[in-house]
């Protein structure tokens, strides 16, 4: 298996223990809480400062994004109510799942109580430095702790806040709760899936959480572009699980409200879009073939040997195809479970058909296209050996991301570099705010 990988730069200990920092071997003078990239040596989110509540995926996973080019990302965490990602994920080492690590890179870890009075303080002079709050609590929770976007706006107007929720600030059902599986089921999204007559599956991930993540970046890239380059102020990002789903359904709105068709599952091909599916090869392995369109179904025509196909009345063009979808991927079937995979794929690549074997994460750590798209990061950890984690999206060419440390392992691991390096509390100030159980 080859990875990109990172080294492990020389670790200093603030009051609570192991900062957890770990930069690329390329970069030694990186300093500390900042990534390195390409060009100036900043990435094109330097000079961005982000504060992450919150939990989980629905919103994290942005604070991820962000810090993988170069935003300073404060993650905030209860000292008594830790972000449950430290114990989620399926591997462990040395009793520390691996997922924190990957979810949490590049993000400075601090605690602090927001109920306390004193914690309310701190993070109100956190917000004075802060460009962005991310944050994922069902809706009213930060207004009953006095921290809403009205009073958090007085001490700093150009506060762009972000609000991931289930299903948004508004509405008759905005306080309700609201998971990735409810928001893919509500949406309509989850309605799609799997094949008629069975009961509509989940995909294997938390879809809704990410895609709501995305959404939750897009809008925050947008606020700060209107802030700083159109002469804006702050502002609330407003991001719905269910309506991240929902935009994803591509043509069931307009179609069912001029015809009131309701579009249904349909397996592993899309009716009317054909060839487009799954077919087996001759080892058992599945195969993506995508012809459907006019010209590229002549190329798959020709690698079948059966040119005569792309001229039949039945299948010359892509309604035709459509409308006798079923016949037609019976005659590819039969023609794929003559090769092995590795053929199958050879000879449609020979021909420029688009296709893929369905991958499992064991296929991906050997494909060799992710590979050299550095796909792959191995980032070294003193704890845990080495963390092997997915790559940076999207690749920019003149301000590449780069990531920065594993999630820290231990809470607060940040406490003195933020609260002192950043906010100039002295010790006994920090001491007194421990006593008090603010941080």
């Amino acid at each position: 298996m080859k990875v990109f990988e990172t080294g492990t730069k020389d670790r200093g200990k603030d009051a609570a223990g192991e900062d957890g920092h770990t930069i690329a071997q390329e970069t030694p003078s990186t300093p500390a809480g900042r990534t390195e990239t390409t060009g100036d040596g900043a990435g094109p989110l330097a000079g961005v400062r982000v504060l992450e509540l919150g939990s989980l995926i629905a919103g994290p996973f942005a604070g991820r994004q962000m810090a993988d080019f170069g935003a300073e990302v404060i993650k905030v965490e209860s000292p008594s109510r830790p972000d449950p990602m430290r114990e989620w994920g399926r591997a462990r080492v040395n009793d520390h799942p691996l997922w924190w690590s990957v979810q949490s890179r590049g993000k400075k870890c601090v605690t602090l109580d927001l109920k306390a009075p004193r914690g309310r303080e701190i993070f109100l002079e956190l917000c004075k430095e802060a460009d962005v709050i991310l944050e994922n609590f069902r809706p009213g929770t930060m207004e009953k702790l006095g921290l809403g976007p009205d009073e958090l706006w007085k001490i700093n107007p150009g506060l762009i806040i972000a609000r991931v929720s289930g299903y948004g600030q508004t509405g008759p059902e905005a306080s309700k709760p609201g998971y990735a599986s409810v928001a893919e089921a509500r949406s309509g999204l989850r309605h799609l899936n799997g094949y008629p007559d069975q009961p509509p599956p989940r995909t294997g991930i938390s879809l809704g959480d990410s895609l709501g993540s995305l959404y939750a970046l897009q809008g925050i890239l947008l606020a700060l572009y209107w802030r700083d380059a159109r002469g804006g102020t702050g502002q609330v990002v407003d991001v719905s699980l269910v309506e991240a789903c929902f935009s994803l359904l591509e043509s069931a709105v307009p179609d069912y409200a001029a015809t009131g068709i309701v579009p249904g599952p349909s397996g592993s091909g899309l009716k009317g879009i054909a060839p487009s599916n799954i077919f087996q090869s001759s080892d058992g392995k599945w195969v993506v073939i995508a012809a459907n369109q006019d010209s590229v179904f002549v190329r798959l025509a020709a690698a079948m040997d059966m040119p005569g196909l792309a001229e039949d009345p039945r299948y010359r063009d892509h309604a035709q195809r459509g409308r006798n979808q079923e016949e037609l991927e019976s005659i590819i079937a039969e023609w794929a479970n003559q090769y092995s995979a590795g053929e199958l794929v050879s000879l449609l690549d020979q021909h420029a058909v688009p296709n893929s074997t369905v991958s499992t994460v064991e296929d991906i750590f050997e494909d060799p296209q992710l590979k050299a798209r550095d796909m792959l990061v191995k980032v070294a950890d003193e704890e845990l050996g080495a963390v092997v984690q997915p790559g940076i999206v999207p690749k920019l060419t003149r301000s590449a991301g780069r990531i920065g440390w594993n999630g820290p392992l231990v809470q607060g691991s940040h406490n003195a570099d933020v609260y002192q390096g950043l906010l100039n509390l002295t010790e006994e100030e920090l001491q007194n705010a421990r006593s008090e159980g603010a941080i």
